[in-house]
C-alpha cells in the first residue's frame, strides 16, 4: 500500500505521541495507583493508632476517676465505718460522671459491700466479684485493661446488662440452615483500685464499661479520625470493636442502615490477627463494600487475646481518585495525540511544499521546460536539495546546449560529408570514364614486343600511376555509395581468423606479431561479413603501417553488454608510434592521413566508421605517442539489416 510523504510524516508524529501517551498513562497510572494505595494504608494505619488512644484513654480516665475516689478521705472514712450511704452516692456520682455500666467495692471476704448498675442505681448486696477486682485483689495494686464478662456472671449480677451484652450471630451465607446462635459474654473496659487503710488493705473499688452494642466509643473515633465523613451515602470511615471475630460495637451500616452488630470478620484476618497476634493492612471486603482496613488485636489484663480493634476508610474514594487521575491522563494523552496530528499536518505542510514544487518542477523538466520555478531556497536540508536540484536544471540545460551544439556540429558535417560524398561520387564517375580506356590501351601498348625499354618503363609507370588513381576513385565511390548489408549470422571468432589469415604474410614481411586472444564464448553476430571484414582489415592495415619491425598487434575479442544491449568488442592494440592528441579528433574525416603521399588516401577510417554506424556499432580510439594505439570495436547482437 502507497503511503505518501505526508501521511508518513503525520504518522510518526501520531506514533510518538501515542507512545509517549501510553507510556506515560501507564507508568502514570501504576505511581499514581501505589501512591494513592500507599496514602490509604499509611492513613488507615495512623487511624488505628489514633482509635487505640482514644480506647487506651478510656480506660485510662476511668482508672484516674477510681483512683481519685478511692483516695478521698471522706471515702476511707465511709469504708472503714461501712458507710453504705456515702459509699453510695460516691459509687452513683462517678458512675454518672464517668459512665460506667457497672460499679462496685469488694470486701475481703468476697463479699460486695456495695454495687452499682447500669445509670448508678443501687444493686443488692451480691457474693461474686468482676474478675477486674480479683486481679487487683491478688496483685495489691491498680489493674486496668479489657476483660471478658461470662454470661452467668451477667445475669448473676447485672441482670440488664446480661440482655445487653445478648448478641444474635449472623451466620455466613455458606452456613447450613439451622436456630441463630448467640454470643452471651460480654467485652468490657475496666479498673480495680485498692482502697488502703495505712498499710491495710481494706477492699477494691472497681467500674467499667461493657462494650457490646456500646456505640459511644466508635462513633468518638468516628468524629475524631474521619469526621463523620460521608461518600455517596457510606461512611468514609468505619470503627469496629471485636469480641473474638464478633462486632459487638461498630458503626459500620448495614443496607437497611442498622449497625452489622453480630457479623463476623473473615477467616484470614482472625487467623492473622487473633490467632498470629500482627496486625493487619489491606483491602479488605466489609459487610458490603471494600474497604482500606487496619486491625489489631485486643488483649485482657491477663495478655489474651480476646478481641480485635478495627478501623477502615472506603476505598470507593481512592478507587474514585485514582479512575479519575486515569481519566485525566488518557484526556492528555487525547490532546497530545491531537496535537500531534495538527502539528504533523502544519510540519508536513511545511515540509512538503518545496518537495511538491520539485516534483512539479521535474515535471515540467520532462516536458522540456528546462527553466522551471522551484520557490525560494529554504534554510534547511530541504534548501540543499533545492540547491542541488538547481545545479542538476543548470547541468542539463549546458548539456542540453552542448548537444545541442555537438548535434549541429554533426548536422554540418553529415551534410559536408554528404556533399563531398555527391561530389566524390560525381568527380569519381568523370575520372573512372577516361581511366577505363587509358588503362586499357597502356595494357595493348605493353604487349608489343617492339617497344624500346625506355618507352616500356614509362608506359608501365603509366599503368601503376593510373591503377592508384582507380583505387582512389574505387575509394571515393565507396565512401558516397550507401549500399545495402547483406546481413548474416556470423561467428566473430571465424571472421577474425579469417582477417588475421589474409595479414598473416605482410606481418612476416613486415617483421610484426599477430596475436589473437579470443574470450570464449562470444554470442553470434548479425553482420556483413564483407564489409566487416574490409573494416577489419583496413584497421589491421593501418596497424601494421603504424607498428615498426619487431613490434606486436593484439587482437582481443570478449562478450561485453552496453546499456543492456548483448555485444561483441574486438580490440586492435599495436605498439607502433601513436597518435598525437591534436590528431584524435580528425581520425574519422574523409581524406585526412598522417601518412605519407601516396601511402594513403584518408578514406578507410571513414569509410569503416560508416560501416560500423550502419550495423549499430560504435569504434573507439586510445592512443598516447610513442605507446601504440588501440582500436575498439563494438558491435551488437541481433541487429536486422
Amino acid at each position: 500500500m502507497f503511503f505518501s510523504t505526508r501521511a508518513r510524516l503525520i504518522f510518526s508524529f501520531l506514533s510518538v505521541a501515542l507512545l509517549v501517551g501510553a507510556v506515560s498513562l501507564i507508568v502514570g497510572w501504576q505511581l499514581l495507583y501505589g501512591s494513592v494505595l500507599n496514602e490509604a494504608h499509611n492513613r488507615v494505619s495512623q487511624d488505628l493508632n489514633v482509635a487505640r488512644v482514644i480506647y487506651d484513654d478510656r480506660v485510662t480516665a476511668m482508672e484516674i476517676s477510681l483512683e481519685t475516689t478511692a483516695r478521698g478521705a471522706d471515702f476511707t472514712t465511709a469504708m472503714a465505718t461501712r458507710h453504705r450511704g456515702v459509699l453510695q452516692a460516691r459509687l452513683a456520682y462517678i458512675s454518672r460522671r464517668w459512665g460506667l455500666d457497672f460499679a462496685g467495692i469488694l470486701l475481703a471476704d468476697g463479699t460486695v459491700l456495695s454495687g452499682m448498675g447500669p445509670g448508678g442505681e443501687p444493686l443488692p448486696l451480691t457474693r461474686g466479684t468482676m474478675p477486674i477486682a480479683e486481679a487487683a485483689w491478688k496483685a495489691r495494686r491498680t489493674v486496668s485493661g479489657t476483660v471478658v464478662l461470662e454470661g452467668a456472671l451477667l445475669e448473676a449480677a447485672y441482670p440488664d446488662l446480661a440482655e445487653r451484652a445478648r448478641i444474635l450471630i449472623r451466620p455466613d451465607t455458606d452456613a447450613p440452615p439451622g436456630p441463630p446462635a448467640e454470643e452471651r459474654a460480654g467485652l468490657a473496659m475496666a479498673s480495680a483500685v485498692p482502697i488502703m487503710d495505712g498499710g491495710r488493705l481494706m477492699g477494691i473499688l472497681y467500674g467499667g464499661m461493657l462494650l457490646n452494642h456500646d456505640s459511644s466509643i466508635v462513633d468518638k473515633i468516628g468524629g475524631t479520625v474521619f469526621r463523620n465523613e460521608v461518600y455517596r451515602g457510606n461512611p468514609m470511615g468505619t470503627v469496629t470493636i471485636f469480641f473474638n471475630n464478633l462486632r459487638i460495637a461498630t458503626n459500620v451500616l448495614e443496607a437497611d442502615g442498622q449497625r452489622a452488630i453480630g457479623t463476623e470478620a473473615s477467616d484470614e484476618v482472625t487467623q492473622r490477627v487473633l490467632r498470629e497476634g500482627k496486625k493487619w493492612t489491606d483491602r479488605a471486603f466489609v459487610v458490603h463494600d471494600w474497604y482500606i482496613t487496619a486491625y489489631e488485636p485486643i488483649t485482657d489484663i491477663h495478655g489474651r487475646r480476646v478481641g480485635m480493634l478495627y478501623v477502615g476508610v472506603l476505598e470507593a474514594k481512592y478507587r474514585d481518585v485514582r479512575e479519575n487521575a486515569l481519566w485525566v491522563f488518557a484526556l492528555i494523552t487525547l490532546a497530545g495525540i491531537f496535537f500531534a496530528i495538527v502539528l504533523g499536518c502544519v510540519l508536513a505542510g511545511r515540509i512538503m511544499h518545496p518537495v511538491n514544487q520539485l516534483i512539479q518542477a521535474s515535471m515540467e523538466i520532462s516536458t522540456g521546460n528546462l527553466y522551471p520555478d522551484i520557490g525560494p531556497i529554504c534554510q534547511s536540508d530541504i534548501g540543499l536539495l533545492q540547491k542541488e536540484f538547481k545545479n542538476m536544471t543548470e547541468a542539463i540545460i549546458r548539456r542540453d546546449q552542448a548537444h545541442q551544439e555537438e548535434s549541429e556540429k554533426r548536422l554540418i558535417q553529415s551534410e559536408k560529408q554528404a556533399s563531398i560524398g555527391n561530389l566524390a561520387a560525381g568527380v569519381a564517375h568523370e575520372i573512372n570514364n577516361p581511366l577505363t580506356p587509358v588503362l586499357t590501351f597502356t595494357h595493348l601498348l605493353l604487349r608489343r614486343t617492339d617497344l624500346p625499354e625506355g618507352v616500356r618503363q614509362d608506359l608501365e609507370t603509366i599503368a601503376v600511376q593510373t591503377e592508384r588513381v582507380r583505387k582512389i576513385v574505387k575509394g571515393l565511390l565507396d565512401f558516397s555509395r550507401q549500399s545495402r548489408l547483406d546481413m548474416d549470422a556470423l561467428a566473430p571468432g571465424v571472421l577474425l581468423e579469417e582477417c588475421i589469415g589474409l595479414m598473416e604474410n605482410q606481418a612476416l614481411i613486415r617483421g610484426v606479431t599477430l596475436d589473437y586472444n579470443p574470450e570464449p564464448p562470444l554470442p553470434v553476430l548479425r553482420i556483413d561479413r564483407n564489409q566487416i571484414q574490409s573494416v577489419m582489415v583496413n584497421i589491421l592495415l593501418n596497424a601494421l603501417d603504424a607498428t615498426e619491425s619487431g613490434g606486436k598487434i593484439e587482437i582481443v575479442s570478449r562478450a561485453r553488454n552496453r546499456d543492456g544491449v548483448r555485444g561483441v568488442a574486438i580490440s586492435v592494440r599495436d605498439t607502433g608510434v601513436g597518435i598525437a592528441p591534436e590528431h584524435m579528433d580528425k581520425l574519422f574525416d574523409p581524406f585526412f592521413t598522417t601518412k605519407e603521399v601516396g601511402k594513403g588516401t584518408g578514406l578507410g577510417l571513414a569509410v569503416s566508421a560508416g560501416i560500423i554506424e550502419r550495423h549499430g556499432g560504435d569504434i573507439a580510439v586510445e592512443s598516447q605517442p610513442g605507446q601504440g594505439s588501440c582500436f575498439t570495436l563494438w558491435l551488437p547482437c541481433d541487429r536486422e539489416g
